[in-house]
C-alpha cells in the first residue's frame, strides 16, 4: 500500500515535536544498550516473513543473551523441576518419516531423562501454582543426544522470539516489590497481555483446568513447534510432537490447588518420586502429527505460527512408542539441576522449521546454559554426557573435564591424521533439510499469523461445561486481582473476539460491561500496512468443537496409582475396611488408613491395624477418594471428630469419589453429603460395594456437584 508523503517542514515540527515529548519525561523512544533506536520491537530478522531467524538479528541477540543472564543460577523461567530417568521403546518403524535411529529400530530401548517443571515460580515455590508445565525429554541416542523440550500446553504466548524477555518480565513478579511468586494474577502481566491479542489461544489454555494437573504422571505433553522429520531420500514432513499419559489427564480443583500449596507445596514432586519408588511407573506414548509438505498451507492457519495447534480430527496423532519412567535421579542437583536441554541438540533425519519463536530458541538455550552452568563444557556433566564418543578439535575452557591428547586441535590436519573425519558420506552426518531460500531480509510478521482468536474459540467450544466454568472462574479471579480499571476493561473487551458470553460471563463478576474492540486489536501488524486492514481477521477454524481438548475424553478404566484415604478408629469393622482396601489395592490403588491419632487401632475383632496418618497430618486434597468403613464405635468416634466432618465436607466440595458402608454411612449424614441425591460420586450401601467405588474413582471427578451449590464455598 503507498505511503503518505510528508512535506520537509512538517516532519521537521513532527520530530522537534517528539523531541519535546521526550524531553518532558513524557515518553521515551526505545533503544538498543548501545543507544540505537529500535523501530520494531515486535518481529525478528528474517529471510522473508515465513523465513529462518537471521544471526546478523544484533538486537534479538542482545535482547535475549541480556535476558538469558538475569539470574544466577537460577533458571530464569523453569526453575523448579522435578525430574526422572527411564527409557523409550518403539512400538513402529518410522523410517518412511525419519531417518532418525531410535525411531526406526524396534528392539532399541533408548535411556531418557526426563525433567518437569512449572514456568513463573522460583526453585521454592508451590508445584500446584496456575502455570504451564514444562515437559523436557533427553534422549541418549546412538546417534548422540536429542532432546524434545516442551510444555504440557500445545500453543505459546507469542509468535516470535523478540517478544520472549517482555513476556517473562510482564509474567515475573513486579520488579519493583518482588510480588506476587509464582502467580499471573497481577497487573503487569495482564497488562502485557492485554496489548497481545497473539496470546489469547494460550491464554483459554492457562486458564483452563490443564494449568493445575492432577500430577505430573497424567498430563499430557507437546513439543509445540512444527518440526520435520527427514528420511532416507531426502524427503521431508511437517511434524507435531504428542506425550500422551496411559493414566489419562486430569486437573485438581482451583481451591483444591491453593490447599495442596499449604498442606504439601511438594505434591508434584513427591507424587512422581513416590511412584516410581513403589514400583508404579509413569508411562507415556510417543506420538505425532504428520503433515507431507504439499499439505503445508491447506489448514486455514500457519504451521509456523507457535499460537496454533492442528485438531486431531483434521491429524489423527500416530503413536510411535512409549516412554517409562523407573529410576529416581541420585542426586537432585547434580542430574536435576544441572540437566541441559536445548531444541538444538538433534539427531539425522529430525529438523527445524522456521517457527519464529523456535529460531529464537536455538540460540537462548546455549546461552542460558553458559550462564547458568558456568562453562562450554556443560556437556560435560555427566547427566548431558552423551552415550557414544565425542570426537572434535574443541579444547580448554572453564572445568573441562576430557584429556585430550596429541598435539591437533585444528581441521584440517595432516599432523593427526586427518582425524576426526567430516561424516560426509551420504546419510552418515547431520545434513539440514535442503529448504529453498529465495527472499529479502526482513524485519516483519507474516500476514498468515494474524488471525489470534479462531483457535481461542475453537479451545473454549471443545471444553465440557464444567471445564468452562473453571475457565471463566479463573479469569475472574486473575482479573479481579488486577488493580488497573484500564487493564481489566481491555481484557474483557478482548475475550468477547474468542466468546461473547464467556466476556460477559468475566464483565459481570467484575463489574463491568464487554464491548467488542474498536480498532486494531491485532498488535503486531507488517510495518508497512495499514492496521486497519488486519482489524477483525478472524478466520473461521476448519472445525467448531475438538474432541481431544477436552480432558474429559482422557478419562481410562482404571484408578492405578489413585490415592484413597479409608477414614476410621477404634472399632472399625475388620470385614469392611479389609475387604475394600483388599479391593482397591488388587486395582492398583494407592490406600492409606487415616485415623484421629497416629499408631494404630483396635478392631472390633480385638486385632490392631497400623494408622498412617492422623487427621493432624493428612488433608482431603491430597487424596483422590475417601471411604468410611463400617463398625458403630468407629462411627461415633469419627462424628464426634471436626477434622473427620472437614474431611469429608471438603471430599465432596472438590467433586471426588465418597463412599461408606453399614454403620460409616452415619458420618455422611453428619456432613454436608447429601445420600439421597443422585450423585454417581456417592457410593453407599450394605456389604461390600467395592466394584462401585472403583467404577466411580476411575471417572476422577463429578464435577455436577458445582452446579448444585450444596456445599460451603
Amino acid at each position: 500500500m503507498a505511503k503518505k508523503t510528508t512535506k520537509p517542514g512538517n516532519e521537521n515540527e513532527k520530530i522537534k515535536s517528539l523531541q519535546q515529548f521526550t524531553e518532558n519525561g513524557d515518553g521515551e523512544f526505545l533503544t538498543t544498550n548501545q543507544g540505537l533506536r529500535i523501530n520494531d520491537n515486535q518481529n525478528s530478522l528474517k529471510s522473508g516473513d515465513r523465513g529462518s531467524t537471521l544471526l546478523e538479528d544484533f538486537i534479538l541477540r542482545e535482547k535475549i543473551t541480556h535476558f538469558d543472564h538475569e539470574r544466577i543460577p537460577e533458571r530464569i523461567v523453569h526453575a523448579r523441576g522435578s525430574a526422572a530417568h527411564g527409557y523409550f521403546e518403539l512400538y513402529q518403524n518410522m523410517s518412511k518419516y525419519t531417518k532418525a535411529g531410535f525411531l526406526n529400530d524396534t528392539k532399541i530401548k533408548t535411556p531418557v531423562f526426563v525433567r518437569f517443571s512449572t514456568v513463573a515460580g522460583s526453585r521454592g515455590s508451590t508445584d500446584l501454582a496456575r502455570d504451564a508445565r514444562g515437559f523436557a525429554v533427553k534422549f541418549y541416542t546412538q546417534q548422540g543426544n536429542y532432546d524434545l523440550v516442551g510444555n504440557n500446553i500445545p500453543v505459546f504466548f507469542i509468535q516470535d522470539a523478540m517478544k520472549f524477555p517482555d513476556l517473562v518480565h510482564a509474567l515475573k513478579p513486579e520488579p519493583d516489590n518482588e510480588m506476587p511468586q509464582a502467580a499471573s494474577a497481577h497487573d503487569t502481566f495482564w497488562d502485557f497481555i492485554s496489548l497481545m491479542p497473539e496470546s489469547m489461544h494460550m491464554i483459554m489454555w492457562a486458564m483452563s483446568d490443564r494449568a493445575i494437573p492432577r500430577s505430573y504422571r497424567m498430563m499430557e505433553g507437546f513439543g509445540v513447534h512444527t518440526f520435520r522429520f527427514i528420511n532416507e531420500k531426502g524427503k521431508s514432513s511437517f511434524v507435531k510432537f504428542h506425550w500422551k499419559p496411559l493414566l489419562g489427564v486430569h486437573s485438581v480443583a482451583w481451591d483444591e490447588a491453593q490447599n495442596i500449596s499449604g498442606k504439601d507445596p511438594d505434591f508434584h514432586r513427591r507424587d512422581l518420586w513416590e511412584a516410581i519408588e513403589s514400583g508404579n511407573f509413569p508411562e507415556y506414548e510417543l506420538g505425532v502429527q504428520i503433515v507431507d509438505e504439499k499439505d503445508e498451507f491447506k489448514f486455514g492457519f500457519d504451521l509456523l505460527d507457535p499460537t496454533k495447534l492442528i485438531p486431531e480430527e483434521l491429524v489423527p496423532v500416530t503413536i510411535m512408542g512409549k516412554m517409562t519412567l523407573n529410576r529416581n535421579p541420585d542426586n537432585f542437583f547434580a542430574e536435576t539441576e544441572q540437566v541441559a536441554f536445548h531444541p538444538g541438540h538433534l539427531v539425522p533425519g529430525i529438523d527445524f522449521s522456521n517457527d519464529p519463536l523456535l529460531q529464537g530458541r536455538l540460540f537462548s538455550y546455549t546461552d542460558t546454559q553458559l550462564s547458568r552452568l558456568g562453562s562450554p563444557n556443560f556437556h560435560e556433566i555427566p547427566i548431558n554426557r552423551p552415550i557414544v564418543d565425542i570426537h572434535n578439535n574443541q579444547r580448554d575452557g572453564h572445568m573441562r573435564h576430557t584429556i585430550n591428547k596429541g598435539k591437533t586441535s585444528y581441521d584440517p590436519n595432516s599432523i593427526g591424521g586427518g582425524c576426526p573425519f567430516q561424516a560426509m558420506m551420504k546419510n552418515f552426518g547431520f545434513t539440514s533439510f535442503l529448504e529453498r531460500i529465495d527472499a529479502k531480509k526482513i524485519r516483519n510478521r507474516s500476514k498468515s499469523f494474524i488471525d489470534h482468536f479462531s483457535q481461542a474459540t475453537l479451545f473454549f467450544n471443545s471444553q465440557s461445561d464444567a471445564e468452562k466454568n473453571h475457565l471463566i472462574n479463573a479469569l475472574r479471579f486473575e482479573l479481579g486481582k488486577v488493580q488497573s480499571p484500564e487493564i481489566r476493561q481491555r481484557m474483557v473487551d478482548l475475550l468477547t473476539q474468542v466468546d461473547k458470553n464467556l466476556a460477559n460471563r468475566v464483565a459481570e463478576a467484575l463489574g463491568l460491561i464487554a464491548k467488542t474492540p474498536v480498532g486494531n486489536t491485532n498488535q503486531s501488524v507488517p510495518a508497512d500496512d495499514d492496521p486497519k486492514d488486519y482489524q477483525s481477521k478472524k478466520i473461521k477454524p476448519i472445525i467448531e468443537r475438538s474432541e481431544a481438548l477436552s480432558m474429559k475424553n482422557t478419562n481410562k478404566d482404571s484408578i492405578a496409582t489413585r490415592r484413597v484415604a479409608i477414614l476410621a478408629a477404634d472399632g472399625v469393622d475388620e470385614i469392611s475396611l479389609n475387604a475394600m482396601k483388599k479391593a482397591l489395592e488388587t486395582k492398583g490403588a494407592m490406600v492409606k488408613i487415616i485415623a484421629p491419632k497416629l499408631g494404630a487401632i483396635k478392631l472390633a475383632n480385638g486385632s490392631a491395624i497400623k494408622v498412617d496418618e492422623s487427621f493432624l497430618q493428612a488433608a482431603s486434597v491430597l487424596y483422590d477418594a475417601v471411604f468410611i468403613p463400617g463398625g458403630k464405635k468407629s462411627s461415633d468416634a469419627l462424628k464426634a471428630e471436626p477434622d473427620a466432618i472437614h474431611f469429608v465436607n471438603e471430599a465432596y466440595k472438590h467433586c471426588k469419589a465418597i463412599s461408606a458402608n453399614d454403620e460409616g454411612i452415619e458420618l455422611l449424614k453428619a456432613s454436608y453429603v447429601d445420600i439421597n441425591a443422585k450423585d454417581n460420586g456417592i457410593i453407599v450401601g450394605k456389604g461390600n460395594i467395592s466394584q462401585a467405588f472403583i467404577k466411580a474413582i476411575a471417572l476422577h471427578r463429578f464435577w455436577d456437584r458445582e452446579t448444585a451449590r450444596k456445599v460451603p464455598a
